[in-house]
């Protein structure tokens, strides 16, 4: 029995520039592990047999015929014969997504949801925080990314429109139009007056998808809450595990 193992075998750049180990080579069948460095792209060609992309690690933009997506480690796609495909690499940055984590803080017992969902968040994420609520997690030692920490304090409530323009100065440096299509997500506590003034400056900006709780105010209506749902997306959390991965996918 031959087993294969992909980190002892060799490559060499193919006549694309790209590495490349040749794992199978048969009359009916090649397979072989491109190995794209950040940035790297393998031009628009075709061949005149079926290709089959499977993601090994790390993610990318796969570009078949007039479609395009991102494709990341795990999934497998079909390119049928005689069609133009294309592939780059990702830039490789370190921080994959931003969390606003912040509001009100309270003695309650299920506030500490938030100070568990900052500790379970993956290492390649920052949380930008503000209010009293930060004084749960603030303490934690979450270490840094390439020396930038991993909770940015910006200060009280009144100081949260500190984490809009760190917003906008993204959308700036990434080209984007639209707020909502940066990876930011947002996870707010809820306790008193001053909060719902905070979470109206959100709206006010055009923010959605926006996690609020542990609880929702007491003195929303059921008409007031259809609207924030349905045009702004609002959402109680629930579970530390489910909030997270469904932020993380949107």
């Amino acid at each position: 029995m031959e087993v294969i193992k992909l980190d002892k075998l060799e490559g060499e750049k193919n006549k694309k520039g790209i590495m490349a180990k040749k794992l199978i080579s048969k009359d009916n069948v090649t397979l072989t592990n491109l190995v794209l460095a950040p940035g790297d792209m393998v031009p628009a060609h075709s061949v005149p047999v079926d290709v089959f992309f499977y993601i090994v690690k790390g993610k990318g933009t796969l570009k078949i015929g007039d479609e395009e997506k991102v494709v990341e480690e795990r999934e497998v796609i079909i390119c049928p014969p005689e069609t133009t495909m294309m592939l780059k690499a990702d830039q490789g940055g370190k921080i994959k997504h931003f969390f606003v984590v912040g509001g009100c803080d309270g003695r309650h017992e299920d506030r500490e949801y938030y100070t568990e969902f900052v500790e379970e968040l993956p290492e390649d994420t920052v949380i930008l925080t503000a209010g009293c609520g930060k004084y749960r997690f603030n303490k934690l030692d979450l270490g840094d990314i390439d020396g930038i920490p991993r909770i940015l304090d910006a200060g009280q409530c009144n100081d949260s429109y500190s984490l809009v323009v760190i917003a906008k100065k993204l959308a700036e440096a990434m080209d984007v139009d639209d707020i909502n299509d940066l990876p930011i997500s947002y996870n707010i506590s809820w306790y008193e007056q001053k909060a719902v003034l905070v979470l109206l400056a959100l709206l006010y900006l055009g923010i959605k998808n926006i996690r609020l709780g542990p609880s929702l105010p007491a003195f929303i209506s059921e008409n007031v809450l259809n609207v924030l749902v349905d045009k702004f997306n609002i959402q109680p959390n629930t579970t530390v595990q489910k909030d997270m991965e469904n932020m993380l996918a949107e």
